[in-house]
């Protein structure tokens, strides 16, 4: 009697979770979304405004609070699943951190030991409740990706344009930035960041442009330069990008319409490539920013100083995360043309290769990768790809020509007072920064007209597709001439290495020049209305700096009037988002084009 008891029990239950399984997974996510805006918000009034420190204490215990809601979540979870050794499987991060905290809490309450402070004992930290604050954000700041991670893969299983999910994403993480800026902590001055500042500086920083309106290294506090440098890594990749790669970490499952999302952001082969991509992309991301870190910290120069070790690990990590993302952003007052820094050539040469390697393109470098050359060595008949062929040799030949080119026109200018080793590493710097990453080692303000012409063309094209940089993009230009090439030579297409090159890609370049083209002037004819009493030349090449995302300034951009700024910050994002992905995104697709007109002709030239 008392098996079948006990039988009878478990089959109740399993009855009463299968008929409220919808119910409670509907509560549960609400509770999950709850819980993680409370601890979110809870952590935005700890670091993000000045505090007593009773009502730090305070706000830490309720996020003990929080913690045993998503404990009790999990747990919710898991009786819930019918494949609970699955569940476990899938959610085994979530599961490592409720068994940490279940296990701290036991320590705590029923032996007596404190595992965090006996941590810290044995790091041979001074300060335990520091080191308790620090892995408390670590934990929420975990939970949040999680969730975020789950939110967009619920909300890509549903349809939705992949241009209007990508403008999205870049339209939210500005607006957070926004705020975060903008909260009394972030910044030296009293009271908050101005609105319009805080949305300049979110923009720029998310668009990894690298305009800034104030002195970044002055400005803001470290709470605010850690800010800016998270922006400009979430930036540099996209949110949708990372959110995703955190949903693949947790096997959390991405449906058709996700997959077909990424693969057109990607540009990757076909849907089953995409995941592998993706993890290439964050890995190379990772990797290249690591050790492009590690061997600034040992480039910096002599004359550099730093206040600690912990200033100089810090100042490595951050410009190495800024030049492969190509934002720009520097945290000395002048750029790189600070006193030190500018004669710090061997830094220069190893910014070099990370702004190259971010701006490049990861088709790019994973058409480099061990496993495709090995592919090439037992298949030598396996080609490069088209588009690595054109992004490396448009690369090459930009760099060269805005080497000589700088060379030429700088020489008894900027130039005038360096040795000939120092002016052709110094050349060689500002022509690759020039088209999109925006570091400085001389003063933009001297550079000659002629000078600021030729970068006017660089920083308008841009890097390559597929790469942290912006411009129209090396690709582009050289379709635009090789069609203009074709034409001339009576052609009907354009071949390239055994190759034909679609129409429909070649329109789509001629739409995304004219596009800039026609946008550039707008803006340009704005500016001059606004700003009267600056020069055009010096308008002209903050516009065209800002939708090429590079980030260049003659120095006019802190004196910029409200709707100018307004101007600049629209150049910045379509120029990180495109024009064309804003145009796909608003527009509304045909619903046959199977037919065709009468041709008509047309006088040209």
């Amino acid at each position: 009697m008392a098996t079948k008891s006990k039988l009878s029990w478990r089959e109740n239950l399993r009855e009463f979770l299968y008929s409220t399984k919808e119910e409670a997974a509907t509560v549960l996510r609400a509770v999950s979304i709850g819980n993680s805006v409370l601890a979110l918000s809870l952590l935005l009034f700890i670091y993000g405004f000045p505090l007593k420190k009773a009502d730090v204490n305070f706000l830490f215990a309720i996020l003990n609070l929080v913690f045993i809601v998503f404990t009790l979540h999990y747990f919710l979870r898991l009786l819930y699943a019918f494949e609970r050794k699955q569940f476990i499987k899938d959610t085994w991060l979530e599961g490592l951190l409720v068994f940490l905290i279940v296990f701290n809490g036991f320590a705590n309450l029923f032996l007596d030991y404190k595992i965090i402070r006996q941590i810290s004992r044995l790091l041979s930290l001074d300060r335990p409740r520091a080191f308790y604050e620090i892995l408390v954000t670590l934990y929420i700041a975990i939970l949040a990706v999680i969730e975020l991670a789950k939110n967009v893969v619920s909300i890509f299983n549903t349809r939705v344009k992949p241009t209007t999910a990508f403008l999205v994403s870049f339209v939210i993480l500005i607006l957070v930035a926004t705020g975060g800026f903008m909260l009394p902590q972030a910044t030296v001055q009293p009271g908050s960041m101005p609105f319009i500042d805080a949305f300049f500086t979110a923009t720029s920083a998310s668009c990894v442009t690298g305009l800034i309106v104030v002195d970044t290294a002055t400005y803001f506090t470290f709470k605010g330069k850690i800010l800016l440098l998270l922006v400009i890594q979430i930036g540099g990749l996209g949110i949708v990008t990372f959110a995703t790669f955190f949903a693949i970490l947790l096997n959390q499952q991405m449906g058709i319409v996700h997959q077909s999302v990424m693969q057109e952001m990607l540009n990757s082969e076909n849907l089953f490539s995409t995941k592998g991509l993706l993890r290439n992309v964050i890995r190379l991301t990772l990797l290249i920013e690591l050790v492009g870190a590690v061997i600034i910290y040992f480039t910096w120069g002599e004359q550099v100083y730093f206040k600690s070790t912990q200033e100089k690990v810090f100042f490595s990590i951050f410009h190495s995360v800024s030049a492969f993302c190509n934002a720009g952003f520097s945290l000395y007052s002048n750029g790189l043309y600070e006193a030190g820094v500018k004669d710090a050539y061997a830094l220069h040469l190893v910014l070099i290769v990370i702004i190259v390697l971010g701006g490049i393109g990861f088709n790019v470098l994973q058409d480099f990768s061990r496993r495709r050359l090995r592919e090439r060595l037992k298949m030598p008949w396996k080609d490069w790809q088209i588009g690595t062929k054109i992004a490396i040799f448009m690369s090459l030949f930009l760099i060269l020509a805005g080497t000589v080119v700088f060379l030429v026109l700088e020489y008894n200018n900027t130039l005038g007072e360096l040795n000939t080793m120092e002016k052709i590493i110094t050349a060689l710097f500002q022509s690759v920064t020039t088209r999109t990453a925006g570091f400085n080692t001389v003063d933009i303000g001297q550079l000659s007209v002629p000078t600021l012409i030729v970068f006017l063309s660089f920083m308008f094209i841009g890097a390559s597709p597929l790469s942290t940089g912006g411009g129209i993009k090396t690709t582009t230009i050289w379709l635009i001439l090789a069609s203009s090439v074709a034409n001339i030579k009576g052609k009907k297409g354009v071949d390239f290495g055994n190759r034909s090159i679609p129409n429909e890609i070649i329109a789509k370049a001629n739409a995304v020049f004219i596009i800039a083209i026609l946008y550039n002037f707008t803006s340009f004819l704005l500016l001059s209305i606004f700003e009267k009493d600056i020069p055009i030349i010096q308008l002209v090449f903050e516009q065209v700096s800002a939708l090429g995302t590079v980030g260049l300034s003659t120095g006019i951009t802190g004196i910029l009037s409200t709707p100018s700024k307004i101007v600049i910050i629209l150049s910045m994002f379509l120029g990180r988002v495109g024009t064309v992905t804003l145009a796909l995104a608003i527009s509304k697709q045909v619903i046959s084009n199977a037919y065709s007109y009468p041709q008509g002709t047309i006088m040209v030239g």
